[in-house]
Protein backbone atom coordinates (compact mmCIF):
# COMPACT_ATOMS: atom_id res chain seq x y z
CA UNK A 1 0.00 0.00 0.00
CA UNK A 2 1.14 3.64 -0.41
CA UNK A 3 3.01 4.97 2.61
CA UNK A 4 3.43 8.61 3.69
CA UNK A 5 3.72 7.87 7.40
CA UNK A 6 4.44 4.91 9.69
CA UNK A 7 3.47 1.36 8.70
CA UNK A 8 0.00 0.43 9.88
CA UNK A 9 1.28 -1.88 12.64
CA UNK A 10 3.28 1.00 14.12
CA UNK A 11 0.33 3.35 13.81
CA UNK A 12 -1.73 0.99 15.97
CA UNK A 13 0.62 1.49 18.94
CA UNK A 14 1.87 5.06 18.42
CA UNK A 15 1.16 7.38 21.40
CA UNK A 16 2.23 10.79 20.12
CA UNK A 17 5.23 13.15 20.21
CA UNK A 18 3.89 16.49 21.36
CA UNK A 19 4.76 17.26 25.00
CA UNK A 20 1.92 17.53 27.50
CA UNK A 21 1.88 20.29 30.15
CA UNK A 22 2.27 19.02 33.71
CA UNK A 23 -0.91 20.81 34.77
CA UNK A 24 -3.02 19.58 31.83
CA UNK A 25 -5.82 18.04 33.92
CA UNK A 26 -6.04 21.04 36.25
CA UNK A 27 -6.11 23.31 33.20
CA UNK A 28 -9.18 21.62 31.79
CA UNK A 29 -10.96 21.37 35.12
CA UNK A 30 -10.46 25.13 35.49
CA UNK A 31 -11.75 25.66 31.96
CA UNK A 32 -14.86 23.55 32.57
CA UNK A 33 -15.58 25.45 35.76
CA UNK A 34 -15.45 28.72 33.82
CA UNK A 35 -17.86 27.24 31.27
CA UNK A 36 -20.29 26.15 34.00
CA UNK A 37 -20.47 29.69 35.35
CA UNK A 38 -21.64 31.12 32.00
CA UNK A 39 -25.26 32.13 31.57
CA UNK A 40 -25.90 30.50 28.20
CA UNK A 41 -28.97 32.69 27.46
CA UNK A 42 -30.21 30.12 24.91
CA UNK A 43 -32.51 31.32 22.15
CA UNK A 44 -34.33 29.07 19.70
CA UNK A 45 -36.06 30.64 16.70
CA UNK A 46 -37.62 29.04 13.64
CA UNK A 47 -35.62 29.47 10.46
CA UNK A 48 -37.04 30.77 7.20
CA UNK A 49 -36.04 27.40 5.73
CA UNK A 50 -38.58 24.67 6.60
CA UNK A 51 -39.57 21.16 5.44
CA UNK A 52 -42.76 19.13 6.07
CA UNK A 53 -41.28 16.41 8.29
CA UNK A 54 -39.05 18.49 10.60
CA UNK A 55 -38.65 21.96 12.08
CA UNK A 56 -35.49 23.96 11.41
CA UNK A 57 -34.27 26.36 14.08
CA UNK A 58 -31.57 28.95 14.61
CA UNK A 59 -30.14 28.14 18.05
CA UNK A 60 -27.89 30.68 19.74
CA UNK A 61 -26.11 30.60 23.09
CA UNK A 62 -23.43 32.53 24.95
CA UNK A 63 -20.11 30.75 25.35
CA UNK A 64 -17.10 31.61 27.49
CA UNK A 65 -15.78 35.18 27.23
CA UNK A 66 -19.19 36.39 26.08
CA UNK A 67 -19.21 35.12 22.48
CA UNK A 68 -22.61 34.33 20.97
CA UNK A 69 -22.44 30.95 19.25
CA UNK A 70 -24.69 30.13 16.29
CA UNK A 71 -26.09 26.65 15.62
CA UNK A 72 -28.40 25.21 12.97
CA UNK A 73 -30.78 22.81 14.73
CA UNK A 74 -33.19 20.41 13.01
CA UNK A 75 -35.78 18.47 14.99
CA UNK A 76 -38.14 15.82 13.59
CA UNK A 77 -41.79 16.70 14.00
CA UNK A 78 -42.45 13.30 15.54
CA UNK A 79 -40.19 12.24 18.41
CA UNK A 80 -40.45 9.90 21.35
CA UNK A 81 -39.60 12.10 24.36
CA UNK A 82 -38.54 8.99 26.26
CA UNK A 83 -36.00 8.06 23.58
CA UNK A 84 -34.91 11.02 21.51
CA UNK A 85 -31.49 10.81 19.88
CA UNK A 86 -29.56 13.78 18.57
CA UNK A 87 -26.24 14.32 16.79
CA UNK A 88 -23.86 17.28 16.86
CA UNK A 89 -21.92 17.77 13.63
CA UNK A 90 -18.75 19.90 13.66
CA UNK A 91 -17.41 21.49 10.46
CA UNK A 92 -13.93 21.70 8.96
CA UNK A 93 -11.29 24.33 9.72
CA UNK A 94 -12.17 27.93 8.78
CA UNK A 95 -15.51 26.83 7.27
CA UNK A 96 -19.10 27.07 8.59
CA UNK A 97 -22.07 24.88 9.41
CA UNK A 98 -23.29 24.82 5.82
CA UNK A 99 -26.69 24.49 4.17
CA UNK A 100 -29.80 22.95 5.69
CA UNK A 101 -30.20 20.19 3.06
CA UNK A 102 -27.47 17.75 4.22
CA UNK A 103 -28.86 17.90 7.77
CA UNK A 104 -32.25 16.56 6.80
CA UNK A 105 -31.17 12.93 6.46
CA UNK A 106 -30.72 12.65 10.21
CA UNK A 107 -34.11 14.26 10.86
CA UNK A 108 -35.70 11.87 8.37
CA UNK A 109 -34.11 9.03 10.35
CA UNK A 110 -35.71 10.34 13.55
CA UNK A 111 -32.70 12.11 15.04
CA UNK A 112 -32.35 15.78 15.86
CA UNK A 113 -29.28 17.45 14.37
CA UNK A 114 -27.17 20.37 15.59
CA UNK A 115 -24.43 22.00 13.49
CA UNK A 116 -22.32 24.57 15.33
CA UNK A 117 -20.54 27.49 13.67
CA UNK A 118 -17.06 27.58 15.22
CA UNK A 119 -16.35 31.01 16.68
CA UNK A 120 -14.31 33.32 14.49
CA UNK A 121 -14.33 31.12 11.40
CA UNK A 122 -16.56 31.14 8.32
CA UNK A 123 -19.95 31.30 10.02
CA UNK A 124 -21.92 33.60 12.28
CA UNK A 125 -20.49 32.72 15.70
CA UNK A 126 -18.67 35.63 17.30
CA UNK A 127 -14.97 36.02 17.99
CA UNK A 128 -14.72 38.39 20.96
CA UNK A 129 -10.93 38.70 20.63
CA UNK A 130 -8.98 40.22 23.48
CA UNK A 131 -5.69 38.31 23.33
CA UNK A 132 -2.08 39.42 22.95
CA UNK A 133 0.11 38.12 20.16
CA UNK A 134 -0.35 37.09 16.53
CA UNK A 135 -2.94 35.12 14.61
CA UNK A 136 -1.16 34.62 11.23
CA UNK A 137 -4.03 33.18 9.21
CA UNK A 138 -5.09 30.53 11.71
CA UNK A 139 -6.48 29.89 15.15
CA UNK A 140 -4.16 27.22 16.59
CA UNK A 141 -1.65 29.88 17.64
CA UNK A 142 -4.29 32.42 18.72
CA UNK A 143 -3.45 33.24 22.35
CA UNK A 144 -0.15 31.34 22.28
CA UNK A 145 1.74 34.43 23.48
CA UNK A 146 -0.87 35.21 26.13
CA UNK A 147 -1.93 33.31 29.27
CA UNK A 148 -2.72 29.68 28.44
CA UNK A 149 -6.34 30.26 29.54
CA UNK A 150 -6.67 32.57 26.54
CA UNK A 151 -5.87 30.01 23.84
CA UNK A 152 -8.68 30.32 21.33
CA UNK A 153 -9.08 26.59 20.79
CA UNK A 154 -9.64 26.23 24.53
CA UNK A 155 -12.75 28.37 24.08
CA UNK A 156 -13.79 26.45 20.95
CA UNK A 157 -13.50 23.10 22.74
CA UNK A 158 -15.62 24.54 25.54
CA UNK A 159 -18.24 25.77 23.04
CA UNK A 160 -18.55 22.20 21.78
CA UNK A 161 -18.96 20.77 25.27
CA UNK A 162 -21.36 23.54 26.29
CA UNK A 163 -23.60 22.89 23.29
CA UNK A 164 -23.69 19.20 24.20
CA UNK A 165 -24.70 20.04 27.76
CA UNK A 166 -27.43 22.41 26.56
CA UNK A 167 -28.98 19.72 24.36
CA UNK A 168 -28.90 17.18 27.17
CA UNK A 169 -30.00 19.39 30.05
CA UNK A 170 -32.35 22.02 28.63
CA UNK A 171 -35.88 20.52 28.74
CA UNK A 172 -36.99 22.30 25.57
CA UNK A 173 -34.77 19.93 23.53
CA UNK A 174 -35.91 16.66 25.17
CA UNK A 175 -32.72 14.88 24.08
CA UNK A 176 -32.14 11.57 25.88
CA UNK A 177 -29.09 10.34 23.94
CA UNK A 178 -26.42 12.49 22.28
CA UNK A 179 -23.89 11.56 19.60
CA UNK A 180 -21.28 13.54 17.67
CA UNK A 181 -19.42 13.49 14.37
CA UNK A 182 -17.22 15.64 12.14
CA UNK A 183 -14.43 15.55 9.59
CA UNK A 184 -10.93 17.07 9.99
CA UNK A 185 -11.35 19.99 12.43
CA UNK A 186 -14.80 18.52 12.98
CA UNK A 187 -13.18 15.21 13.91
CA UNK A 188 -10.91 16.91 16.43
CA UNK A 189 -13.87 18.79 17.93
CA UNK A 190 -15.85 15.55 18.09
CA UNK A 191 -13.09 14.02 20.24
CA UNK A 192 -12.76 17.13 22.40
CA UNK A 193 -16.51 17.42 22.86
CA UNK A 194 -16.93 13.78 23.91
CA UNK A 195 -13.97 14.10 26.28
CA UNK A 196 -15.29 17.23 28.00
CA UNK A 197 -18.92 16.03 27.95
CA UNK A 198 -18.60 12.27 28.64
CA UNK A 199 -22.37 11.71 28.39
CA UNK A 200 -21.96 11.51 24.60
CA UNK A 201 -22.72 7.87 23.86
CA UNK A 202 -21.34 7.52 20.32
CA UNK A 203 -18.90 9.51 18.23
CA UNK A 204 -17.61 9.24 14.69
CA UNK A 205 -14.50 11.40 14.10
CA UNK A 206 -13.05 11.36 10.58
CA UNK A 207 -9.32 12.07 10.08
CA UNK A 208 -9.23 14.33 13.18
CA UNK A 209 -7.26 17.58 13.19
CA UNK A 210 -5.75 19.33 16.26
CA UNK A 211 -3.53 16.56 17.56
CA UNK A 212 0.20 15.84 17.93
CA UNK A 213 1.42 19.19 16.61
CA UNK A 214 5.11 18.42 16.99
CA UNK A 215 4.79 15.26 14.91
CA UNK A 216 3.28 17.31 12.05
CA UNK A 217 6.18 19.76 12.26
CA UNK A 218 8.78 16.97 12.34
CA UNK A 219 7.21 15.42 9.23
CA UNK A 220 7.54 18.79 7.44
CA UNK A 221 3.77 18.79 6.89
CA UNK A 222 3.02 22.09 8.62
CA UNK A 223 2.23 23.49 5.18
CA UNK A 224 -1.55 23.17 4.92
CA UNK A 225 -3.96 23.09 7.83
CA UNK A 226 -1.05 23.40 10.28
CA UNK A 227 0.79 26.10 8.32
CA UNK A 228 0.39 28.71 11.07
CA UNK A 229 2.80 26.74 13.29
CA UNK A 230 5.57 27.13 10.71
CA UNK A 231 4.74 30.79 10.22
CA UNK A 232 4.83 31.37 13.98
CA UNK A 233 8.36 29.99 14.25
CA UNK A 234 9.56 31.83 11.14
CA UNK A 235 8.35 35.21 12.42
CA UNK A 236 8.57 34.93 16.20
CA UNK A 237 11.14 32.24 17.00
CA UNK A 238 13.32 31.77 13.90
CA UNK A 239 16.15 30.07 15.87
CA UNK A 240 13.69 27.78 17.68
CA UNK A 241 15.01 28.93 21.03
CA UNK A 242 11.53 28.47 22.50
CA UNK A 243 10.64 25.27 20.65
CA UNK A 244 10.02 23.13 23.76
CA UNK A 245 7.99 25.88 25.40
CA UNK A 246 5.81 26.47 22.33
CA UNK A 247 4.98 22.83 21.69
CA UNK A 248 4.29 22.30 25.39
CA UNK A 249 1.84 25.21 25.38
CA UNK A 250 0.18 23.75 22.30
CA UNK A 251 -0.21 20.57 24.37
CA UNK A 252 -3.06 22.23 26.27
CA UNK A 253 -5.18 22.10 23.09
CA UNK A 254 -3.90 18.74 21.81
CA UNK A 255 -6.91 16.40 21.66
CA UNK A 256 -4.78 13.29 22.14
CA UNK A 257 -4.44 14.20 25.82
CA UNK A 258 -8.19 14.65 26.21
CA UNK A 259 -9.02 11.36 24.48
CA UNK A 260 -8.65 9.16 27.56
CA UNK A 261 -11.71 10.91 29.06
CA UNK A 262 -14.03 9.66 26.31
CA UNK A 263 -16.64 7.16 27.49
CA UNK A 264 -18.75 6.75 24.36
CA UNK A 265 -18.34 4.17 21.63
CA UNK A 266 -16.02 5.39 18.86
CA UNK A 267 -15.93 4.80 15.11
CA UNK A 268 -12.95 6.62 13.54
CA UNK A 269 -12.01 6.67 9.87
CA UNK A 270 -8.76 7.65 8.22
CA UNK A 271 -6.94 7.57 4.90
CA UNK A 272 -3.38 6.27 5.05
CA UNK A 273 -1.99 8.76 2.55
CA UNK A 274 -3.36 11.84 4.31
CA UNK A 275 -0.73 14.60 4.27
CA UNK A 276 -3.04 17.25 5.77
CA UNK A 277 -3.66 15.42 9.05
CA UNK A 278 -1.04 12.65 9.00
CA UNK A 279 -2.33 9.22 10.12
CA UNK A 280 0.15 9.02 13.00
CA UNK A 281 -1.27 12.19 14.53
CA UNK A 282 -4.76 10.73 14.33
CA UNK A 283 -3.67 7.44 15.89
CA UNK A 284 -1.94 9.37 18.68
CA UNK A 285 -5.45 10.30 19.83
CA UNK A 286 -7.18 7.06 18.87
CA UNK A 287 -4.70 4.91 20.80
CA UNK A 288 -5.43 6.83 24.01
CA UNK A 289 -9.16 6.13 23.87
CA UNK A 290 -10.09 3.51 26.48
CA UNK A 291 -13.76 3.05 25.55
CA UNK A 292 -15.04 0.62 22.90
CA UNK A 293 -13.65 1.68 19.54
CA UNK A 294 -13.10 0.73 15.90
CA UNK A 295 -11.19 2.37 13.07
CA UNK A 296 -11.94 2.17 9.35
CA UNK A 297 -8.79 2.24 7.20
CA UNK A 298 -8.84 3.63 3.64
CA UNK A 299 -5.35 2.67 2.37
CA UNK A 300 -5.50 4.59 -0.92
CA UNK A 301 -7.23 7.73 0.31
CA UNK A 302 -6.00 11.05 1.63
CA UNK A 303 -7.78 14.04 3.20
CA UNK A 304 -10.81 13.76 0.95
CA UNK A 305 -14.27 12.27 0.63
CA UNK A 306 -14.19 8.63 1.78
CA UNK A 307 -16.60 6.40 -0.18
CA UNK A 308 -19.55 4.99 1.72
CA UNK A 309 -18.53 6.63 4.98
CA UNK A 310 -21.40 9.10 5.34
CA UNK A 311 -23.86 6.21 5.08
CA UNK A 312 -21.91 4.12 7.55
CA UNK A 313 -21.72 6.94 10.08
CA UNK A 314 -25.48 7.50 9.92
CA UNK A 315 -26.12 3.80 10.49
CA UNK A 316 -23.62 3.70 13.36
CA UNK A 317 -25.07 6.73 15.16
CA UNK A 318 -28.67 5.73 14.55
CA UNK A 319 -28.36 2.10 15.68
CA UNK A 320 -29.35 1.14 19.22
CA UNK A 321 -26.47 -0.81 20.75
Amino acid sequence: MPVVDMPLEELKTYKGRNPVPVDFDAYWERALEEMRQVDAAVTLEKSDFQVPFATCYELTFTGVRGARISVKYVRPNKIDPKRHKAVIDFHGYQMNNGDWLPKLAYAAAGMSYAAMDVRGQGGRSEDTGGVKGPTIRGQIIRGLEDHEDNLLFRHIFLDAAQLAGILLDDPQFQVTELTATGWSQGGGLTLACAALEPRITKLAPVYPFLTDYKRVWEMDLDIGAYEEIRRFFRFFDPLHEREDEIFTRLGYIDVQYLASRIQGRVLMATGLIDTICPPSTQFAAYNRIASKKDVLIYPDYAHEQLPGLQDRILQFLMKDD
